[in-house]
């Protein structure tokens, strides 16, 4: 995205703020996402682009702190990312954190993209629908290819997920999907706390949805191996 884009839609924004007066932070926010036209790239629900990731869960599997992080400048967490920096305000960034914070899949009930009839025979390949519009992809890569930046964990990444059925039985994997992993290890005791975190899915998915990721999950080991090979 060019600078004069960025500045076209920094006046866009500005136009639309100017003519609200937004009752809350999350509000103002909206009006903020809706300026900037991030739409253009993200999903909310059924409506937005595909470019950047699903956001329709964002405000459960990412904190506000993260977001905060994130916002102020994408690149300096993610040197390959291409998102570009939009160098919000104080005041902007937080108002736009309220809001991503309350989309924690709202957007998606009553009807989920992978309740729709492709999926209902595969398992495999609904898991891989809930994977990328849940946004586990955001944080675990494409097909599981992990590489994503986190702060104070082992090799300062999130692990890739390719081999995960080589060190978990299906069991282990669905409990542990369940549960989350609110509290990653840290490398250094003493330093902050990973801003990245698996959240506990079973409070937005059911124990079906959760089964149908582990089995996309364990399909994805080298060599191609079957959810009920082991």
């Amino acid at each position: 995205m060019s600078k004069t884009t960025l500045r076209l839609a920094g006046l866009l924004a500005l136009a639309v703020l100017a003519g609200c007066q937004p009752d809350s932070p999350e509000l103002h926010g909206r009006a903020v996402f809706n300026g900037y036209n991030c739409k253009q790239c993200h999903r909310v629900g059924y409506e937005g682009g595909k470019l950047g990731p699903d956001l329709s869960y964002v405000g459960f599997r990412k904190s506000p702190e993260f977001l905060d992080r994130w916002l102020s400048n994408p690149s300096a967490w993610k040197h390959n990312t291409v998102m570009p920096n939009f160098h919000f305000s104080p005041a902007l960034r937080k108002s736009l954190v309220a809001y991503l914070s309350s989309l924690q899949g709202q957007a998606y009930e009553g009807k989920k993209p992978w309740d729709a009839e492709e999926f209902a025979s595969d398992p495999v390949k609904k898991g891989g629908e809930i994977f990328v519009r849940a946004g586990c992809i955001t944080c675990h890569g494409k097909n599981g290819s992990g590489g994503y930046p986190n702060n104070n964990v082992n090799g300062g990444k999130i692990p890739t997920l390719t081999n995960v059925a080589d060190g978990y039985t299906k069991e282990e994997l669905v409990k542990k999907i369940s549960n989350g992993v609110r509290h990653p290890a840290k490398v250094d005791p003493s330093g902050e706390e990973p801003l990245l975190y698996m959240p506990q899915w079973s409070e937005k998915l059911s124990p079906d949805e959760i089964a149908a990721v582990t089995d996309y999950l364990i399909s994805l080991k080298p060599g191609g191996a079957k959810a009920d090979s082991w």
